[in-house]
């Protein structure tokens, strides 16, 4: 078939179009740098968890036991795991991690490994298993469970020694086989120094990047129980947060230099902030005691942390894309104590209050760009697997909230979609009162969830401004909350 000219200046042109059409479409959404897996997201969903000391050296006032300890020591009077299982539930926590062993090596499990352990202990006659009592508490209750098992052993003759190591995993695999699913393994990063070690009294050191051989342990872990997330300083799942405060980084990076961090380095509180460019997912976890100890001490009994201190605790952690794992230290009954209990059921109706209504749902919401195939409804849906995502020609996407009316409100919150990477280096955050528009916080990073307060005041309008990004921004969701004024 022949064209003439203007044909073909016609096909031409079309032509044109159609390639000037293309290059303007934007580029597939890909993930930005390492992403959790499917048990890091779920792990990432629980946010609040309790731990729960509770050992050897709730009966003998120590917060370290020596490892000379007998097992007669250990009789709790009234030991209650649902009644811990309970108050976890009621506080609005999601899981417990128990100490099955600390650094003494006395085990709160029969295990057929050692005689230091409850099988020779007068609670429960040498007959108990707390590990079983409380592992059957949590599936009760809906919580999922979690094992601290202590990788440093000050009674046991062999530790330093490979024997010592064999011995380690035959324990672990007693925790990770007996006891129905694990939802976190917890390695601590104190390992060596002085003990009992079987009467030798002496100090043993180790070296901590190679003496444990933990590429077989993980893999073991990975072997027994895949959807475990596994804790230590450096992960490999999730990390240490840098401090026993209760206090996140301000800029708290998820990726981190995996390799170039173990658990128990000297200097690990600089690796504490993450890395923008790091190259795996390992999360922090916040872990802060409710007590100035550990472990129960009858002479803290009036010093549990207030109820404005927790409620600081929980938005400098969960609202600093961390996790906060609770320390509960159960007393020599055998019980979470009352003044503990009190003060939990205050932070779980304050953050009942806090979160129970989302001024930002119903109301007119813009944004400077939307991505072709997405909307800006996904910010208000509560689904956690749905997004908005920005246009790539957006240098500093805004997202615009204006009410009907206005509303008395102090929090905002924010949190990005996790399967495609943390990506938000700056935002800032501001007010439209008296109509008028006032800045009132500049962030860093957002991750799983961002929770900025402010002073409480009627507000007509927000607008959360990106100011600095490794690629289009994605959010998930957004709220806007008012706290309850404390009352203590």
């Amino acid at each position: 078939m022949k064209f003439s000219v203007k044909q073909k200046l016609n096909i031409l042109s079309i032509l044109l179009i159609s390639i000037s059409s293309c290059t303007s479409v934007e580029e597939p959404l890909t993930a930005v740098g390492p992403v959790p897996n499917e048990y890091q997201l779920a792990w990432q969903e629980l946010e609040y968890y309790a731990f729960i000391h509770f050992n050897m050296n709730t009966f003998t006032n120590k917060e370290w036991g020596y490892g000379d300890e007998q097992p007669s020591q250990f009789n709790p009077t009234e030991l209650d795991t649902r009644q811990w299982a309970r108050v976890a539930k009621e506080s609005g926590m999601k899981g417990i991690i128990i100490t099955a062993k600390h650094h003494d090596g006395f085990c709160l499990w029969p295990s057929k490994f050692t005689e230091h352990s409850v099988k020779n202990s007068p609670w429960r006659e040498g007959k108990g298993d707390l590990i079983r009592e409380l592992s059957e508490a949590c599936k009760e209750y809906g919580l999922k469970f979690g094992v601290y098992l202590s990788p440093w052993d000050r009674n046991h003759p062999a530790y330093g020694s490979a024997e010592y190591i064999t011995y380690f995993r035959n324990q672990l695999r007693e925790l990770l086989t007996q006891y129905g699913d694990i939802f976190e393994v917890w390695f601590d990063g104190a390992n060596g120094g002085d003990g009992y070690y079987g009467g030798a009294n002496e100090e043993r050191r180790v070296d901590k990047k190679s003496y444990y051989d933990w590429p077989t342990t993980i893999e073991m872990v990975r072997r027994l129980q895949p959807q475990a997330v596994i804790f230590s300083d450096a992960g490999p799942d999730i990390r240490w947060v840098g401090n026993e405060k209760g206090y996140a980084n301000e800029t708290t990076w998820s990726p981190i230099y995996r390799d170039s961090v173990y658990a128990g380095m000297p200097d690990f509180q600089r690796f504490a902030a993450g890395q923008e460019n790091g190259t795996h997912w390992v999360p922090t976890e916040t872990d802060v005691s409710i007590r100035p100890g550990w472990y129960y001490h009858p002479e803290q009994d009036n010093q549990v942390k207030s109820l404005s201190k927790l409620v600081d605790i929980y938005y400098n952690s969960v609202g600093l894309n961390s996790s906060l794992l609770l320390n509960l230290p159960v007393d020599t009954r055998g019980l979470v104590h009352e003044n503990e209990v009190a003060n939990l059921k205050a932070l779980a109706e304050f953050l009942k209050e806090t979160f129970a209504v989302n001024y930002a749902k119903g109301q007119q919401l813009k944004t400077s760009t939307t991505a072709k195939g997405y909307s800006n409804t996904a910010l208000l849906d509560d689904d956690l697997k749905s997004y908005w995502v920005s246009q790539s020609k957006d240098p500093s996407p805004t997202i615009e909230l204006l009410l009907e009316k206005p509303v008395e409100v102090n929090t905002f919150m924010i949190q990005e979609y996790l399967p495609l990477g943390q990506r938000i280096k700056s935002f800032s955050l501001e007010v439209l009162s008296n109509g008028a528009w006032e800045k009132v916080y500049e962030g860093s990073t957002i991750g799983n969830k961002r929770l900025v307060r402010f002073d409480t005041q009627a507000v007509e309008g927000i607008r959360f401004t990106v100011t600095d990004t490794k690629d289009r921004a994605v959010f998930s969701n957004m709220g806007l909350f008012k706290a309850p004024k404390l009352n203590e």
